[in-house]
């Protein structure tokens, strides 16, 4: 008897956290904004018409309308309307911190954006780690977002996963490093000129609690930050790490058949070219891997220490240069473009970071409107590099933006090989493969995640 009471009862237990978890909450009671709190800023938020208002104000930083409440595994579903030419959006897992000054308030943001860039539903770290999931690795979604109407967003966070639906289309799927739990927060972004007085407006905000391992289906490719693993999705699509996180597997040395025993460092996950002083190849040397590649899409995350130089080179032929100096090969320019003085030399800015070293200048333009023309550059923390090699197209990304492409083996490539430090060397970067290079430039780089899908 005593079994059976016990059995119901857990039972009966089972199904109240089931329902709990399938229950819906609202977090808006569309009279007042009992349940938040304003934080960092001093823009001002009220009721109208069932919707929360907030708007830009002149001075003000960036100001989040709170949930006092937080949460971590959830289902949030909202609409918004923000007038042009305004972005902001709605964090999630959010955390304050009035040390911080105006950066308070950081964490994973879902974006609004009503310029012409169109990254709305996509995936912003708010001053902390940046851009996560850009709506480039996505951009037949761009039109989902529909300015000057109401607009439906529903977010999904399950342990790392979390992904993003404006009216219904799935803009983002993101694999997150860490599970963090935190708030829910409303952004008016801070702006002057055109943008005081503009509001932006949510309405019918609700959340689901769900599990942290809850299934679900996407279809907007994906973008992970797991250290040195794998998510099933990229393995099923073909994907597999070039760097193990912990060992020297798959690399050795571009002018000696082993790994060199000085110079390069690994612990904790991460792969790093010690600081020698600056010169080029000239301690521990770069590092290739033992087998070339030909088509493929190679991503690799890099942290630069102040006014650092390095690279990420492909196509690589460790045989053309015997000398001093580095292996030959196609460059992905890693460099402290403020701090050190290789951005000012070569010709328009193309040894800068992300740009085709000494040949093509990486430029904001190739994927942003005129009205956004920065890198997005985390200056203390990890980037992402990413390279696409298809047949003689190839495309540098930095962090999910594509900075440069071009087409090898043409009359305008040869002619841009013709004025670079390259042109002594035969049929540059038109190699049918080559092998893949970490560059030692004798300052601290840290390298991790190298994964690579062979397309």
């Amino acid at each position: 008897m005593k079994k059976t009471v016990l059995s119901l009862f857990t039972f009966f237990a089972f199904i109240c956290l089931i329902n709990a978890q399938n229950t819906s909450t609202k977090l808006f009671n569309g009279k007042n904004l009992e349940g938040w709190k304003a934080l960092n800023g001093f823009a001002k938020y009220y009721v109208e018409n069932n919707a929360i208002v907030g708007i830009t104000t002149k001075g003000s930083p960036s100001t989040y309308l709170a949930t006092e409440k937080e949460y971590t595994n959830f289902i949030l579903e909202y609409e918004i309307n923000i007038d042009t030419p305004l972005n902001g959006g709605v964090q999630i897992r959010s955390h304050h911190n009035a040390a911080r000054g105006k950066d308070s308030v950081f964490g994973l943001q879902v974006e609004a954006d009503t310029s012409p860039r169109g990254w709305s539903g996509g995936l912003f770290d708010q001053s902390r780690y940046g851009w996560r999931y850009t709506i480039e690795y996505n951009p037949e979604v761009k039109k989902a977002y529909k300015n000057g109407e109401w607009n439906a967003v529903k977010v999904i966070a399950s342990g790392q996963r979390i992904a993003t639906w404006v009216n219904g289309v799935n803009v983002s799927n993101l694999y997150e490093e860490h599970i963090d739990t935190g708030f829910i927060a409303l952004q008016v972004h801070a702006g002057g000129g055109s943008k005081v007085g503009k509001k932006t407006r949510w309405k019918n905000i609700k959340i689901t609690n769900i599990p942290d391992n809850y299934k679900f289906k996407t279809t907007a490719p994906l973008i992970s930050y797991l250290n040195n693993k794998l998510t099933k999705e990229e393995i099923d699509k073909d994907w597999k790490l070039l760097w193990d996180g912990k060992t020297t597997k798959g690399w050795r040395g571009a002018k000696i058949d082993q790994f060199p025993k000085k110079g390069w460092k690994i612990e904790n996950g991460v792969l790093t070219v010690l600081s020698s002083g600056g010169g080029e190849s000239e301690h521990g040397g770069d590092i290739v891997t033992t087998r070339p590649y030909e088509n493929f899409i190679l991503e690799v995350d890099f942290k630069y220490t102040p006014g650092a130089n390095s690279g990420i080179k492909y196509f690589v032929d460790t045989e053309l240069n015997k000398d001093k100096g580095s292996a030959i090969g196609c460059e992905f320019q890693i460099l402290d473009d403020q701090k050190h003085p290789d951005a000012k030399k070569g010709n328009d800015g193309n040894r800068t970071i992300s740009s085709l070293y000494d040949l093509i200048r990486a430029d904001a333009q190739e994927y942003i409107p005129s009205l956004y023309t920065k890198k997005y550059i985390n200056k203390t923390g990890w980037n992402r590099a990413r390279i696409v090699v298809n047949g003689q197209k190839v495309q540098h990304f930095l962090n999910g933006c594509k900075m440069v492409e071009y087409t090898r083996g043409t009359q305008q490539w040869r002619a841009l090989v013709k004025y670079s430090k390259y042109k002594n060397w035969p049929n540059f970067g038109e190699a049918k493969k080559g092998l893949i290079l970490l560059q030692d430039h004798g300052n601290e780089v840290h390298f991790k995640n190298i994964k690579i899908k062979e397309l």
